[in-house]
């Protein structure tokens, strides 16, 4: 009897450190998944902290290129008189249109006009002066050298 008691204390021993163990991978197994996902969670905010970064950034160059533009149209003398201007007004909308350069270069011609010359377009409004016509070659009036030139140039050789 003694024997089969020793025995079934000897499998509960086993059984108690088995489950014991059980329990420590199951804890391991729980504490390495919680890690797992804080670092994936860490990398997807990183992630998405850097689109947001290249997006701002990216924005800001087209609205600088488009004030830009605007002030060459308006005639702003130096470009650095942009650095004045508030840009907090200047947004781009949900088809990335930049609203609110014109506004906002009236608004800055108004309050510093010393900023602007008079705004000049680079495309003529002049006519240009009529082609004239290119007289066809008259060897009867032309002179000797005149004639000789035009030979040359249509690759003839005249003896003199």
């Amino acid at each position: 009897m003694q024997e089969l008691r020793q025995e079934n204390a000897s499998y509960r021993t086993r059984a108690i450190e088995a489950e014991r163990k059980a329990q420590e991978a199951e804890t391991k197994a729980t504490k390495a998944a919680e890690e797992a996902e804080a670092r994936a969670k860490k990398a997807s905010d990183d992630a998405d902290a850097k689109v947001r970064e290249s997006h701002t950034a990216s924005e800001q160059r087209i609205i600088r290129a488009e004030l830009k533009a605007e002030a060459l149209k308006a005639g702003m003398v130096d470009l650095d008189g942009l650095k004045l201007a508030d840009l907090s007004s200047i947004k781009i909308d949900d088809k990335g249109e930049v609203t609110g350069a014109t506004e906002l270069m009236a608004a800055l011609k108004e309050s510093k006009p010393y900023l602007f010359k008079e705004a000049s377009s680079s495309s003529s409004t002049q006519t240009p002066p009529p082609k004239e016509k290119a007289k066809p070659f008259d060897a009867r009036t032309a002179t000797p050298e005149e004639r000789a030139a035009k030979a040359r140039e249509m690759g003839l050789h005249i003896k003199q």
